[in-house]
């Protein structure tokens, strides 16, 4: 046995947990129920893996952690878990509508549906017998809070549990919540807040789109980057780190001015501040985490344009091909004058390819120097 001490880490934890499925695989036939079981676990799977560690299935739950090195924007893990569960919500959607299979089981999937418990705190990874085990107990508290009075207050079948660590951590704090208190053993009370997830599938599904098409775009651009879509899509949104892809990082400020419901999503606004004046007023008109959004930005006499950023994983959700489309208008210039004014605006005056490929050479140093390579599963 090893007397080296294995580092303490900071981070957040999360658990996603199947609800329903211990009465699920009472009433239902088992080899269906685990070819079930298996597909919906591998929809969470394919959103968690590029941003998170995934430290063990748990029977009908997946546990994951990620260290706050990787963390660039705390909204992020709020996006993922919204993502993730109109992932689960679809996939289960999908299933039913494909099947003929007349089993008790496939006529039984809406029986099923997904919380979340997320926190922050201490863990140490340590090997026992050869096989990783994070330990501490902010990983027991996680576990507690599986156990928890959110649905026998509420009614809630589906629902996200924040501790007030991980809200605190993550800097945000959207509307709607419901604030609680748990009590455990040897671990003492905590403060949580739940959000219901079936009214943020629904407002998903009612969500309008706005999208510039290529065929539609004055200025289109690509660039390959070395960083998952959550990655990059933190590093183009945070404050902080846009400031520094820009290409005059020591004079530009960008200031979140509106954020609907206490967080980003359509109709967000923010400021880009050049010196002591607003450069640029952008407003966010649709937002789908981790595939594309699209903004307006109003540079006063420099024009209005909405551009349309998506983001395409490799096969394996390491890398990213982040596409621009972009198309607007400057004053009243005729059609002609108007495409030749905007493209050179926003590629001579605004540099946005290359605002790209600078992107590109900060994650690939980020990725060099360590902070932000993907941790090992």
């Amino acid at each position: 046995m090893s007397n080296s001490r294995s580092p303490i880490m900071h981070g957040y934890l999360l658990l996603a947990d199947i609800s329903g499925y211990t009465s699920f695989l009472s009433q239902t036939e088992l080899d269906h129920a685990h070819e079930i079981l298996t597909d919906l676990l591998e929809t969470i799977l394919h959103r968690f893996k590029p941003l998170l560690t995934i430290h063990k299935i748990e029977g009908d739950a997946i546990f994951a952690y990620v260290t706050d090195a990787r963390i660039i924007r705390g909204e992020t893990l709020l996006e993922l878990v919204e993502t993730t569960y109109a992932d689960f919500r679809e996939r289960m959607k999908n299933v039913r509508r494909h099947t003929t299979c007349t089993c008790r089981a496939c006529q039984s999937i809406p029986m099923l549906d997904l919380k979340f418990i997320l926190h922050h705190g201490d863990f140490v990874l340590q090997s026992i017998d050869g096989t990783p085990e994070l330990a501490g107990s902010d990983v027991n508290l996680v576990h507690r809070l599986l156990k928890n009075h959110v649905s026998d207050n509420t009614g809630w079948r589906a629902y996200a549990l924040f501790t007030s660590a991980a809200l605190e951590c993550m800097q945000v704090r959207p509307g709607n919540l419901v604030d609680g208190r748990e009590a455990y053993e040897h671990l003492g009370e905590v403060a949580t807040f739940a959000m219901d997830m079936h009214p943020r599938y629904e407002t998903f599904l009612r969500q309008r789109r706005v999208v510039v098409e290529d065929k539609d775009a004055v200025v289109t651009f690509a660039v390959d980057l070395p960083a998952s879509p959550p990655e990059v899509w933190s590093w183009m949104n945070d404050p902080e780190k846009r400031r520094q892809v820009s290409m005059n990082p020591d004079r530009l400020q960008f200031l979140p001015r509106v954020r609907p419901g206490g967080r980003t999503a359509a109709g967000a606004t923010t400021h880009c501040v050049h010196g002591n004046r607003v450069a640029m007023r952008e407003v966010v008109l649709d937002w789908k985490p981790f595939e594309y959004y699209t903004v307006e930005q109003d540079s006063g006499p420099m024009g209005v344009i909405q551009v349309t950023f998506r983001f395409q994983p490799s096969e394996d959700g390491t890398q990213t091909s982040l596409h621009a489309a972009l198309k607007g208008s400057v004053g009243r210039l005729p059609g002609f004058l108007n495409h030749w004014a905007v493209k050179f605006f926003y590629t001579r005056v605004f540099q946005y390819p290359s605002v790209a490929v600078k992107l590109k050479e900060l994650l690939s140093e980020s990725a060099s120097d360590g902070s932000g390579a993907p941790l090992a599963a």
